[in-house]
């Protein structure tokens, strides 16, 4: 028992034990030594000792106060400094003009500046990074008297951050060279250039949505026998790797089979077979795709036979300035089912007329709808009016037109686009 002034036992407060029979933690730590080198820690060995830099400043910058941490750091002695040098004396060139410029002037008007990154000179003429905070002492009058200043060790902080900044450049060059190789793999994906077709204009666009991922839309235009010529235009599901391996596993097989086989319901079915028995496991790949048949005609133009397998259908804008879709009913999607049902649909080409295929990133991409004022997808009827806007036309003409409307949905267009366009020239077209 502690004993009172008057000689009486001095007893704890009601309902508290005793200090000695008080646990852990309650007032009486089981360090003992620890607890009484604590009590005996002041508050100048606490300055001297701090895990980070102290130094106080006269307001022309000389330093008056400054703590040990602070001197170790920088191997100098007390005084070299104190009453010799200035706060600005310690720092680099470029932190000493960025001192002058800023610090100095904001930290007068505001009387407080902190975490601002600066580099210190030590004694052996290495840098220190640091962050320093400065907050500027007043009188019992508001007259400025001195400034203090907290200087934190940012060696740590400044190497995470360059290795941060490595590997953010790194991950950039790598970003680069994906974007390149995604590059080369989508141009293997697509013809070189279109063939020429004798009496048949030709045109065709790729919209990249994103650099990032290799897309799945494919086309392409060939000869076949008997003066006849094969067209596609297809889109695989998904991106990536797994969907440009499925898109040149289907424009292979469609070339393949037509060789062998050009009806194009019956190339499309081959391509159904191959898919459905490559892709039928855990990840199933599917594609939608439209081939056509294209043949001179006796009487002049082209005629063509088309069949859908779930593919968007295809544009007609025609000589006397109208458009529509070409219907491909029953076309199911390739590859889903062993069996599809594919059905053909016949159409004469004529002079002047223009015949467009495209993949669904045209007729999905977001567009600012001034009604509603929000972005609506752009849907196949905007797509209609588009192209009876633009009849008659010619098949570069219709792709330049669409490259354009593709360009004004900026952001809004989220996958990749493939339109093809075949016309027959107008005979007055045939020597421009």
């Amino acid at each position: 028992m502690c004993e009172r002034e008057d000689g009486g036992s001095a007893e704890p407060p009601f309902g508290e034990p005793p200090l000695g029979d008080r646990p852990p933690g309650e007032g009486q730590p089981e360090d003992g030594a620890a607890f009484a080198a604590l009590l005996e820690d002041s508050a100048e060995d606490l300055y001297e000792h701090a895990p980070c830099g102290y130094l106080s400043t006269l307001l022309d910058g000389t330093i008056v106060k400054i703590n040990t941490t602070l001197l170790d750091w920088l191997g100098h002695k007390r005084g070299d400094l104190v009453s010799r040098r200035t706060f600005s004396d310690l720092l680099t060139v470029g932190g000493r003009l960025y001192h002058e410029t800023h610090f100095a002037p904001l930290l007068r008007m505001q009387g407080e500046i902190s975490g601002i990154a600066l580099e210190l000179k030590a004694a052996d003429g290495s840098r220190l990074p640091v962050l320093v905070t400065s907050t500027v002492k007043t009188g019992g009058d508001g007259q400025p008297l001195l400034i203090r200043t907290t200087v934190f060790d940012a060696r740590d902080r400044r190497a995470y951050e360059s290795e941060l900044l490595r590997a953010r450049t790194q991950a950039e060059r790598e970003r680069e060279e994906l974007q390149r190789l995604n590059a080369v793999l989508q141009q293997t994906l697509l013809p070189p250039a279109l063939v020429k077709v004798p009496g048949l204009d030709v045109a065709a666009h790729y919209h990249i949505a994103s650099t990032d991922k290799v897309g799945g839309d494919f086309y392409d235009l060939f000869p076949l026998t008997g003066g006849t010529w094969g067209l596609f235009l297809g889109d695989v599901c998904g991106k990536g790797a797994a969907a440009a391996a499925v898109t040149s596993l289907a424009r292979y097989t469609l070339r393949a089979a037509a060789v062998y086989d050009p009806d194009p319901a019956a190339v499309l079915s081959n391509l159904n077979t191959v898919l459905n028995h490559e892709y039928n496991g855990e990840d199933p790949r599917f594609c939608t795709v439209v081939f056509g048949l294209v043949t001179p005609a006796e009487r002049g133009g082209f005629d063509i036979t088309l069949a859908s397998g779930g593919h968007p259908p295809a544009l007609l804008m025609s000589a006397d300035g109208t458009a529509r879709y070409l219907p491909t009913p029953g076309g199911q999607l390739i590859g889903v089912l062993p069996d599809a049902h594919i059905v053909t649909t016949t159409l004469h080409l004529g002079a002047g007329d223009t015949m467009l295929l495209h993949t669904d990133g045209l007729t999905e991409a977001r567009a600012a709808s001034d009604s509603l004022r929000q972005e609506d997808r752009y849907g196949d009827e905007a797509l209609l009016d588009f192209a009876r806007g633009l009849a008659p036309t010619t098949p570069s003409g219709a792709v330049a037109a669409i490259r354009d409307l593709l360009d004004s949905f900026g952001t809004g267009v989220d996958d990749d686009t493939a339109v093809l366009a075949i016309g027959v020239p107008r005979p007055s077209e045939e020597h421009l």
